[in-house]
């Protein structure tokens, strides 16, 4: 068989980002694991598969597809590996016809994932499927699971199946944007959470009863050391912080006296800088942000950095992504989430054609050029996404309908999951986000109008969504909420919202 090494750069090698080496790097050929210093990528279309009987592999010259009749059935090959744990990555399109499978590997089960996406050509796609400690000749396995509802076969295509060595032989690459100490934004790396936010219908979640300086739109929130920080959308970044989540103060804007001096070069006419998102990941804090103006799709997601958000201040990295009229998205209302592989990912989007996620590297740049899709109302009113890992899936998060009109807001906060933090993800009725599905979390009462533009954050054994609503009481102002989240036995998050 052939496997090819891809010979990406060290830091690749020691964070084992999804997607290795760039176009630019070649592959070399060899005939053996020894003196491998690399991510090990097997090409499938070279394998010598095996299949259960009345199935076949179709050779599409630098994929296959695999058909199956029917659930159980399985397609193999063998491959010779040296002694390590292995993170292993399955590059696979989606498209109508596709159906669910589980990897396996050496006999015992990877992962399950499902392929199936609601488009009408194929959309590749890299999943990260787990960790594994293989050694000699290990037999690799796809099982047929079942089929999306909406799916009309087993089917799956797959272009290649890497093995990233995990470096000390275990644990996860990367850091997280997670909780606790050092985090509350978007969680992802090695925790799973299971024993986080757990409903208790004795208990249900509800709304905290907030006090302070409560002027908010589109919060970002993030804790370090026991104080929890926000930077919301106005004048360079205003900030909040608070000790408790119930009463809180105003701090300083993330940008002193004026924008970064790339906005007015590049985004001309903005002046407010919008909807922000606070994460920790490869040592350091991240700060995303969006400059554009309304209704505008001349946008781009700035960056900045810091070593910790007790001291010092925002250094600003420039633009990471923009977007120009005739794009299909709109590069603003950007969320990090980091992978259980320790990948991070820029997540973003707003109208247009929707939600959109590209790969960064541990310095919070933008890797590559690929850009991919993760929610669309085919052109109606959808943003704010926010990621998170819980036991097994990642949520996505999304605001729905009309922001920023006061008491005549009809934001609402839905969510979607999926296996992969690419995708697809699927409501609770089983339509994918790809598709308008989303399920409510949160929407508006007779008071707390539109409430939307969702952030959420783990803290110990709690989880809150944190979100602006408008304020009938006092004339639409946008004010700040926080309200306790917990999931349900079946894996649905449960607000306490409004």
């Amino acid at each position: 068989m052939r496997i090819s090494f891809a010979h990406a750069l060290g830091t690749l090698l020691s964070l084992g980002l999804a997607g290795c080496a760039s176009a630019d790097e070649p592959s070399v050929e060899v005939d053996s694991l020894g003196g491998a210093l690399s991510v090990i990528r097997i090409e499938v279309e070279d394998q010598a598969w095996s299949t259960s009987p009345g199935d076949r592999v179709e050779d599409n010259a630098d994929n296959v597809k695999l058909r199956a009749n029917q659930v159980g059935d399985s397609f193999k090959f063998s491959a010779s590996v040296a002694p390590g744990t292995y993170r292993i990555v399955l590059r696979h399109a989606t498209r109508n016809a596709y159906g669910q499978y589980e990897l396996k590997a050496g006999g015992s089960p990877v992962a399950t994932f499902d392929a199936y996406g609601p488009t009408t050509g194929d959309r590749w796609t890299t999943a990260t499927l787990g960790e594994k400690p293989l050694s000699g000749s290990v037999e690799l396995a796809l099982q047929s699971k079942g089929k999306n509802a909406s799916a009309s076969g087993y089917d799956l295509k797959i272009d290649y199946i890497e093995l990233v060595p995990v470096e000390g032989g275990g644990g996860s690459g990367g850091g997280s944007s997670g909780s606790g100490s050092g985090g509350g934004s978007s969680g992802g790396g090695s925790e799973d959470r299971c024993d986080v936010g757990v409903f208790d219908p004795s208990d249900p979640p509800r709304a905290l009863s907030v006090a302070g300086n409560l002027g908010t739109h589109d919060p970002a929130i993030i804790a370090q050391e026991g104080t929890f920080y926000i930077q919301q959308t106005g004048p360079r970044l205003p900030g909040k912080r608070s000790t408790d989540l119930l009463n809180w103060s105003g701090a300083s804007s993330a940008f002193g006296a004026a924008n970064p001096a790339w906005v007015a070069r590049q985004v001309p006419g903005a002046t407010d800088l919008w909807a922000p998102d606070l994460s920790y990941f490869g040592g350091k804090y991240h700060l995303y942000y969006s400059a554009s103006t309304f209704g505008s799709q001349s946008s781009c997601i700035g960056h900045a950095t810091r070593a910790s958000m007790t001291s010092g201040s925002w250094a600003d990295q420039g633009s990471v992504i923009c977007s120009v009229r005739g794009d299909r998205y709109n590069a603003i209302d950007p969320n990090v989430i980091v992978d259980q592989a320790g990948t991070p990912w820029l997540v973003f989007g707003s109208f247009w054609d929707g939600i959109r996620a590209v790969q960064l590297d541990q310095n919070g740049a933008r890797v590559g050029t690929q850009v991919h899709a993760l929610a669309s109302r085919g052109g109606g009113a959808i943003e704010a996404p926010f990621v998170v890992r819980r036991c097994g899936y990642y949520y996505l998060f999304v605001s729905f309908d009309r922001c920023c009109s006061g008491t005549e807001s009809t934001y609402n906060i839905r969510v979607g999951r999926s296996a992969n933090v690419l995708g697809p993800y699927v409501d609770r009725n089983g339509t994918p986000m790809l598709n308008g599905g989303g399920t409510v979390v949160v929407q508006g009462d007779g008071r707390w109008r539109g409430p939307g533009h969702n952030a959420v954050l783990f803290n110990g054994k709690s989880a809150y969504n944190v979100y602006h609503a408008y304020d009938a009481n006092e004339g639409g102002a946008p004010k700040l909420r926080v309200s306790e989240l917990a999931w349900d036995d079946a894996g649905w998050p449960i607000s306490g919202g409004p």
